[in-house]
């Protein structure tokens, strides 16, 4: 069964940036706090040599490409109108 999040006695920085994120994500403050609450909770903190292999992973998955200027307008313009 659900519970109820009551905040209260929340620090202006932290209330301010909780309101942000909620503002930017079009959610209610308390539905903020409940997703912080369960990414902090919910997943692992991972090693950080552990994030710096999957990093590494991930750049030699892409392969060598250089991009030239032309192109990286191209990537912002596209399906603009």
């Amino acid at each position: 069964m659900a519970k109820t999040l009551t905040l209260k006695n929340l620090p202006d920085a932290l209330h301010a940036r909780l309101a942000a994120a909620a503002k930017r994500h079009r959610r209610s403050l308390n539905n903020e706090a409940i997703v912080c609450l369960e990414a902090g909770l919910g997943a692992p903190v991972p090693s950080v040599e552990d994030e710096l292999a999957t990093i590494r992973a991930l750049r030699a998955s892409l392969g060598p490409h250089i991009f030239e200027p032309d192109e990286i307008d191209a990537f912002k313009r596209e399906g603009r109108p």
